[in-house]
């Protein structure tokens, strides 16, 4: 478990990059709203422009974006979760604790390095 401290920190830093990962969602929506309307323009050539990307792949480029700043968002809210609930800092696999540095690069984490890496080798 960290220290009364660590967890204060950490929600500050964690309600940060949820603002940041809601700006970056709402930038998005705007970004998916003028391909919509692209699409809907029958003039809209995505076949080839020569300028940019076809209207599917930057449909595809903001829909991946989106998809990763909503796991981003789920994430934070859910390590915001473990602290209000006294649980920070516990690996929820193993409830050993989970170190101070990798704390640090990721507070959203919610499994210790150990754990992390069994997952990864296991997927």
């Amino acid at each position: 478990m960290t220290s009364h401290a660590e967890p204060h920190a950490a929600r500050a830093a964690l309600e940060r990059r949820r603002a940041d990962a809601v700006r970056g969602l709402a930038r998005i929506a705007d970004g998916l709203t003028v391909v919509r309307e692209g699409r809907n323009d029958g003039a809209a050539d995505d076949e080839h422009d020569p300028e940019g990307p076809t209207m599917a792949a930057e449909w595809s480029r903001l829909t991946g974006g989106e998809s990763d700043l909503r796991v981003e968002v789920a994430a934070i809210d859910a390590a915001i979760a473990r602290i209000d609930a006294g649980e920070y800092g516990s690996c929820i696999r193993c409830g050993r604790a989970i170190g101070a540095e990798r704390l640090r690069a990721r507070p959203e984490a919610e499994l210790c390095i150990d754990c992390a890496r069994l997952l990864e080798r296991s997927s």
